[in-house]
């Protein structure tokens, strides 16, 4: 059984994205003078400081902070995510439905993020990456059909097992339920190609 969805055959988006957040790492590399780790001074500017969001408005953060990494091995991680459920979110949504849920979900990731406290310093892709892994897991189960009990099973299992010291889990979290939630409403609203074949031998 094959299900043909609607696809932009390019996967630009995908690497773009990861382009920009490189970009964005080499830049915060040279102000803080070390390749290997981003400076607390620098993460507190362009990352998410949650004491200057809420304390001096500082709400620009919330959105920078989604291309801002913590270290190479963090934009390493996050960058093979990306790739992955990226390159498979293409295949399934148009662009601007595609660009929608990776903001989105990195958004409401780092609006979440503030309910940990003022003095919480937080930067990275994971949210957005989380909401892009959402939907795909469950628009594919809403697709062909199948209950989506199993999708919000796997989804939450990989969320529980990205917990760890140092990990932003609410960003996880907060970027994952938006994915799941555009992934269901897309899923549908459209009708789906599916074509069987059969093959016969002796």
């Amino acid at each position: 059984m094959n299900v043909h969805f609607k696809s932009s055959d390019k996967y630009m988006l995908t690497y773009i994205l990861i382009a920009i957040n490189i970009g964005v790492y080499a830049y915060t590399s040279f102000l803080s003078n070390d390749v290997l780790v981003t400076s607390d001074g620098v993460l507190a500017t362009y990352g998410q400081y949650n004491l200057f969001v809420l304390e001096y408005g500082w709400f620009w953060q919330l959105v920078s902070a989604m291309f801002v990494h913590n270290n190479i091995v963090h934009i390493g991680g996050n960058m093979f995510f990306l790739l992955i459920f990226g390159l498979r979110a293409e295949e399934m949504f148009k662009p601007h439905e595609y660009l929608l849920i990776y903001l989105l979900g990195g958004l409401v990731g780092n609006v979440v993020t503030l309910l940990m406290g003022p003095y919480v310093l937080s930067a990275g892709a994971s949210g957005a990456i989380f909401a892009l892994f959402g939907a795909v897991t469950i628009y594919v189960r809403r697709a062909v059909g199948q209950p989506i009990v199993g999708a919000l099973m796997f989804a939450f299992l990989l969320l529980i097992f990205s917990a760890g010291i140092g990990v932003n889990i609410l960003a996880h979290l907060g970027g994952l339920i938006v994915g799941l939630l555009f992934g269901y409403g897309l899923a549908a609203t459209r009708k789906f190609r599916v074509s069987y074949q059969y093959r016969y031998g002796v």
